[in-house]
């Protein structure tokens, strides 16, 4: 019930967006941002994020980044009607940092799962 509430809250685009999540594993750090949502999610030794648009439907600029301590960023952007990523990333007892972006509105988690 606590989820079907949430979900509600959160608006029609991030209710469809979330349904299916495209990342396994447990939510590990949600930011809500005000054209979209960046959600990490953390499983075993992978780490994985998504940014899902807030009205998804038209085309629009869009990325994820994801980036362990000490390593490159792993990223996805472009032109998208819903979403970007997921993006992966081996990340077992190490920090991360994710970032999302939809229509140049951006939110980052900080490093995070240290």
């Amino acid at each position: 019930m606590a989820a079907a509430s949430a979900l509600a809250v959160a608006g029609p685009g991030l209710q469809s967006a979330q349904a299916a999540a495209p990342c396994a594993g447990r939510l590990a750090k949600s930011l809500s941002f005000a054209t979209g949502q960046l959600r990490v999610y953390q499983n075993g030794q992978h780490v994985c994020a998504v940014t899902f648009a807030r009205n998804p439907g038209a085309r629009r600029p869009m990325s994820v980044s994801l980036q362990v301590r000490g390593g490159r960023p792993e990223t996805d952007s472009g032109n998208f009607t819903r979403q970007a990523g997921p993006v992966t990333v081996p990340a077992r007892g190490r920090c991360v940092k994710a970032t999302g972006s939809v229509s140049g509105t951006s939110r980052s988690t900080g490093w995070i799962l240290c």
